[in-house]
C-alpha cells in the first residue's frame, strides 16, 4: 500500500523501529490500514501509525501476548495469550488465565476479559463486521465469541 514506508520496487530497508524488547509474535493492521498492532512475548501490545511507524499506545498485560487485533467499529483492541505452553504443565489450568482481554484504544486500559480456552491464545481476529470475534488456543480449539447486545451499547469511563 501507498501509505506504508516500504518501496516495494527497491527492496532497500527504509525505517528500522525497536519499540518491544522480546520476541513480536503477531501483526495485524486497522481496518482502514492507518495503524498496526503488534503482539510480544514482552507482556504488552503496541500500537503504530502505519505511514511513520511511530510508536502510539500501549496495552500492557501480566503474560506474553500472543496475538491483538483491532475492532472495526470501535476504538477496542482484543488480546489473546497467556503463560508460555512449557509452564502450563507446572501451574493449576485454573489459574492459567487463558482469557481474551479487551483494552479501550485510547485510554489504554483494560475493560473485560472473556474465558473460554484451557491453554494459551494464540490468534485473535475480528469479524469485519465487528459483531464476533474469533480466537485460537494451543487448546486445539477456535472458538466464536458474538458479542451481546450490551457491548454495543457501553461506552467507556475515563
Amino acid at each position: 500500500p501507498s501509505n506504508c514506508p516500504v518501496s516495494p520496487q527497491s527492496g532497500e530497508q527504509l525505517s528500522n523501529i525497536k519499540e518491544h524488547t522480546k520476541q513480536i509474535n503477531d501483526i495485524q493492521t486497522s481496518r482502514d490500514m492507518t495503524m498496526f498492532i503488534t503482539a510480544s512475548k514482552d507482556n504488552t501490545a503496541k500500537l503504530f501509525d502505519c505511514t511513520t511507524l511511530e510508536h502510539l499506545k500501549t496495552f500492557r498485560t501480566e503474560r506474553p501476548v500472543n496475538s491483538a487485533a483491532l475492532s472495526p467499529i470501535f476504538d477496542h483492541v482484543v488480546l489473546g495469550g497467556g503463560q508460555e505452553a512449557m509452564d502450563v504443565t507446572t501451574t493449576s489450568t485454573r489459574i492459567g488465565k487463558f482469557e481474551a482481554r479487551f483494552f479501550h484504544l485510547a485510554f489504554e486500559e483494560e475493560f473485560g476479559r472473556v474465558k473460554g480456552h484451557f491453554g494459551p491464545i494464540n490468534s485473535v481476529a475480528f469479524h469485519p463486521d465487528g459483531k464476533s470475534y474469533s480466537s485460537g488456543g494451543e487448546d486445539g480449539y477456535v472458538r466464536i465469541h458474538y458479542f451481546d447486545p450490551q457491548y454495543f451499547e457501553f461506552e467507556f469511563e475515563a
